[in-house]
């Protein structure tokens, strides 16, 4: 298809794809040659020449000769550059954190993981993480100056716009405390910080379900989350409180919750609930982990208990199937280590109470990145924020450049 015309006037910077836009064309893997990118975008050579060479020049970008031999010239293409720019994704959980250090193509590098309390507060947890992405970007010989940014993954309710956390219940000295200005001071880069269900969803959609375009992850620990993608894309709501299933009536249950209200959806079904119900003064259960264990011990018990559980979120979530009809619901978190039993009755209820329609293609199945996917999603979150249109064009001057 020949080039169209470059288009002119008020609206050109509007209508003509900026270096940004162009890199995105490449980190999709929608063009790999200049020439491709010409006929996805429509510029003349001469414009995707400066484009492309402003990148390289940036360092955002390498170009390579193909080594295929077709008789001619060989063929130059292009791909992203990830070798001297890293990210870092941080997931903070109750009692213990992982962070990561990836190249800008998602290749993780180097993990760090260690205990710690989230109640400690965050001078106490957030240093301790400063102190390991240090460590990381000396054992992966990266200098400071490499760390493009830092993504964030916390255990509670987080206002996206800020990075702040929002009133977490289980999360005590951090409510508004200013997590992306923590990491500023210390590196000198951008911290995106998220709810760690939402960083869930975005590494199982990125890494293992790329073809999906909407998904929903549940997280099932001591609480009950989830991730919304919709259109390819993480859905967070106005406020940035969209999948806050965990506190969803369900029948006519008064069980009190720590919300205040009663009747939700994990004051039933989440970890810690379940581990209550399974306690007994000869066999104290205190934790979603202990609850697993005697799941993976054959004690009956739990197993029916886990089991019910299953068929009472799949009560949930077969109404979001109804209303939603996501491509695929990904079970993550402590107790989908037991998923044999979770998604039984999971799916039990979900196809039971869905329309035909919205399941008859329907994927339900459980994590496959475990205890890595936080971080991963984290580390993504602040990879998609260094390579998005506006970043990169702001990093080279200006849209045009």
């Amino acid at each position: 298809m020949p080039a169209m015309p470059e288009p002119r006037g008020v609206n050109a910077a509007i209508l003509s794809p900026s270096p940004g836009r162009v890199l995105a064309l490449i980190a999709r893997g929608v063009a790999e040659t200049r020439a491709d990118l010409s006929r996805a975008t429509g510029l003349a050579r001469s414009t995707i020449a400066h484009r492309v060479d402003a990148l390289i020049s940036n360092g955002y970008l390498d170009e390579y000769e193909d080594g295929r031999s077709t008789g001619g010239r060989p063929s130059r293409r292009l791909r992203l550059r990830t070798r001297d720019r890293v990210a870092v994704g941080v997931a903070l959980g109750a009692t213990h954190h992982r962070v990561s250090l990836v190249d800008l193509g998602g290749g993780e590098l180097a993990v760090r993981e260690h205990e710690g309390d989230i109640a400690d507060g965050p001078e106490v947890v957030l240093e301790q993480v400063a102190r390991s992405t240090r460590d990381l970007l000396e054992e992966a010989a990266q200098p400071p100056s490499a760390l493009r940014a830092i993504g964030v993954g916390v255990p509670g309710p987080v206002e996206f716009a800020t990075g702040t956390p929002v009133d977490p219940p289980i999360m005590p000295g951090w409510h508004r405390y200013p997590i992306p200005r923590f990491f500023a001071d210390r590196f000198g880069v951008a911290a995106l910080v998220d709810n760690d269900v939402n960083v869930m969803a975005l590494a199982e959609r990125s890494r293992v379900l790329p073809g999906t375009s909407h998904l929903l992850f549940v997280k099932m620990g001591t609480g009950i989350g989830c991730g919304v993608i919709a259109n390819g894309q993480l859905y967070r709501g106005a406020q940035g409180s969209a999948g806050d299933i965990g506190h969803t009536r369900v029948g006519t249950d008064d069980t009190p919750c720590r919300c205040g209200n009663t009747g939700c959806l994990e004051a039933i079904a989440g970890g810690a609930a379940l581990a209550r119900r399974l306690s007994t003064p000869d066999v104290p259960v205190a934790s979603a982990r202990e609850v697993v264990r005697l799941v993976t011990s054959g004690d009956r018990e739990a197993v029916r208990t886990v089991r019910e559980a299953g068929r009472t979120v799949g009560e949930v979530l077969s109404g979001l199937v109804n209303f939603f009809n996501p491509d695929a619901i990904v079970l993550g978190g402590v107790l989908s280590a037991v998923h044999h039993h979770l998604l039984a009755g999971v799916r039990e209820a979900v196809y039971r109470r869905s329309h035909p329609l919205a399941t008859r293609h329907l994927l339900i199945e459980p994590s496959r990145l475990r205890q890595d996917g936080a971080a991963l999603g984290a580390a993504a979150l602040a990879i998609d924020h260094v390579l998005s249109p506006e970043q990169v064009d702001r990093a080279l001057g200006g849209p045009a450049a």
